[in-house]
């Protein structure tokens, strides 16, 4: 479990799956720019029974609150197998809790640990083009804009580029996590 002072990530329990299964599934919350896929339910309780959605190619965190409300989820997956390094993506699931800092806070928490347990010398985000929330908080936690990966994603009907993202080993400035026995 990592603590911040607004949010609190932690990998998934049984008895988080319905209500995360909901809220995946729910495609008129995730805004303009994240992907509408609708998970099938079979699939996703057999993905975690298989692996608690935490091993080496792929990590998924939630988020909550203090009052563990469940806010969103962050995760981490292996961009291919000949690359070095993770992608991270993240998203909240409703748009109450948009534009407080909490993703800002998670992705810092996130970041830190990975790079603190992984042998890892890179990670990257990609943004769908014209998400500014999402790049402003990439940008925040030190990811730098690398490029552009042209009709890279298809989503709402369309094309769309992705902006690629990037943070390398030696320019994180790590901190103390805040963890929790």
């Amino acid at each position: 479990m990592l603590i911040g002072e607004k949010v609190i990530l932690r990998t998934m329990k049984e008895s988080d799956l319905p209500l995360l299964y909901d809220l995946l599934s729910t495609v008129y919350d995730k805004g303009d720019y994240w992907l509408i896929d609708i998970p099938d339910e079979p699939g996703f309780r057999r993905a975690f029974e298989k692996t608690g959605f935490w091993q080496e190619d792929f990590g998924r965190m939630i988020l909550t609150d203090h009052d563990d409300n469940l806010l969103g989820e962050i995760f981490y997956s292996r961009v291919s197998d000949y690359r070095t390094g993770y992608e991270i993506g993240y998203q909240l699931f409703r748009p109450l809790s948009r534009g407080n800092g909490i993703m800002s806070e998670a992705l810092r928490l996130f970041t830190n640990y990975l790079f603190m347990v992984l042998p890892i010398p890179r990670l990257q985000i990609t943004v769908i083009q014209g998400n500014l929330p999402s790049r402003r908080v990439a940008e925040k936690c030190g990811y730098v804009y690398r490029g552009t990966l042209r009709n890279a994603v298809f989503h709402t009907g369309s094309y769309h580029d992705l902006e690629l993202f990037d943070l390398l080993r030696e320019e994180w400035q790590p901190f103390r996590l805040i963890t929790s026995n």
